[in-house]
């Protein structure tokens, strides 16, 4: 029984940032009953809609219905009668069009949380256009910074934009709004625009701008890997390790640990001119060891160390390990819930449902009898 047990989530069918979002509030407790395609289209089987089915799902209700049918409409508002709040990832208008825009949910359940995903928001020049995850970060200007100085911007992994700047910034909206709901009584509309959550993660990087302290040119920061302090190194077996030495005393600890504590030319840890030359300095070192060696000497220090772990790997490492961070749900390995929480502990109820699944019970339990089921059934709206 997670945070979130007795609240309900109605979540339309998606792909991208949304289904993460279903998925953390299913992880929390909470019924989340997912609204998918009454028949998945022959081409509509590629690694996105795979990946969703596999993991994203985890926990959730799935109900299939074609919502464009005559009557699709009235059974999703009659679910959201009793529903906290819905989450879904259209274009804007399509839900609209759909007879499910925020004005016909809100006037079936006044006190809804209607979150909203999509990538450039529901209004601006860009709003209707497509896009993925490296378009948005693109444009809040984080991804420039991604890289090497003499090579183009780096193409992050699916985390930056989708996930830290979608589905997180959408459950805190949903949640933060359902707060608000459960004093006032009143739902509202939760614009979520990954690129606002891609530029809302780069506060701390505009912070050190704003301030001087950080170059508009790529790898010419102290954290983006210009300093030798700062950075990832390759190791005698093909391997990398991390290093994030910024304080004094963590800088210290690192030449105290590389042999380098009485060198002069590591004295000065600021001193951006001879970044390069230290860097080198550095990078020979670590190839001298494999990455298991470095682990034995700085790896629960206060050196800032991590070796670089791969999806094999990072599963089996003692810290994950000790602390829960992945499980195995129907043999597939995957992330487990997060954060953790001292009195209502969240956990996976269910292993990803079968499409449409639970379209019976779920209608059962908002009024619908086997008569009402089965004339949806022979119109072919479920």
């Amino acid at each position: 029984m997670g945070p979130l047990a007795g609240k309900r989530i109605i979540e339309m069918g998606g792909i991208g940032p949304a289904p993460v979002c279903g998925m953390m509030l299913a992880d929390m407790g909470a019924e989340v009953i997912l609204i998918e395609r009454k028949a998945q289209p022959a081409n509509r089987t590629g690694m996105l809609e795979n990946a969703n089915a596999k993991i994203m799902n985890r926990g959730k209700k799935s109900i299939a219905i074609d919502l464009k049918s005559d009557g699709a409409a009235d059974i999703v508002l009659q679910l959201l009668r009793d529903a906290d709040g819905l989450i879904e990832a259209f274009r804007p208008g399509v839900m609209e069009r759909l007879g499910l825009g925020p004005e016909a949910c809100l006037d079936a359940n006044p006190r809804l949380v209607y979150g909203r995903m999509t990538g450039w928001g529901q209004h601006g020049p860009l709003s209707r256009a497509a896009g993925h995850d490296i378009n948005y970060v693109a444009l809040s200007g984080g991804l420039w910074y991604g890289g090497r100085a003499d090579s183009p911007p780096t193409v992050p992994p699916t985390l930056v934009g989708d996930i830290a700047g979608g589905s997180m910034l959408l459950a805190v909206g949903v949640l933060a709004a359902m707060l608000n709901a459960q004093t006032t009584g009143i739902g509202q509309v939760v614009d979520a625009a990954i690129s606002d959550g891609s530029a809302a993660a780069t506060s701390l990087l505009y912070a050190l701008f704003q301030n001087g302290q950080w170059s508009p040119q790529r790898q010419d920061n102290a954290l983006d890997g210009a300093s030798h302090w700062y950075d990832t190194y390759e190791t005698a077996d093909g391997k990398y390790v991390s290093i994030g030495s910024i304080e004094p005393q963590f800088y210290a600890l690192l030449l105290e640990k590389l042999g380098l504590a009485d060198d002069p030319d590591f004295a000065h840890q600021y001193d951006k001119q001879r970044w390069p030359k230290l860097k080198q300095k550095f990078a020979d070192l670590f190839l001298a060891k494999t990455r298991a060696k470095w682990c034995e000497l700085m790896e629960g220090t206060d050196v800032c160390f991590a070796p670089v772990l791969d999806f094999d790997e990072a599963p089996e490492h003692p810290h994950n390990v000790a602390r829960g961070a992945f499980t195995e749900v129907a043999g597939v390995k995957q992330p487990a819930p997060a954060p953790h929480f001292s009195a209502t502990r969240s956990e996976i109820a269910s292993a990803p449902p079968d499409p449409g699944q639970d379209t019976d019970s779920v209608l059962s339990g908002a009024g619908y009898s086997e008569a009402q089921l089965a004339k949806l059934r022979e119109q072919e709206v479920i």
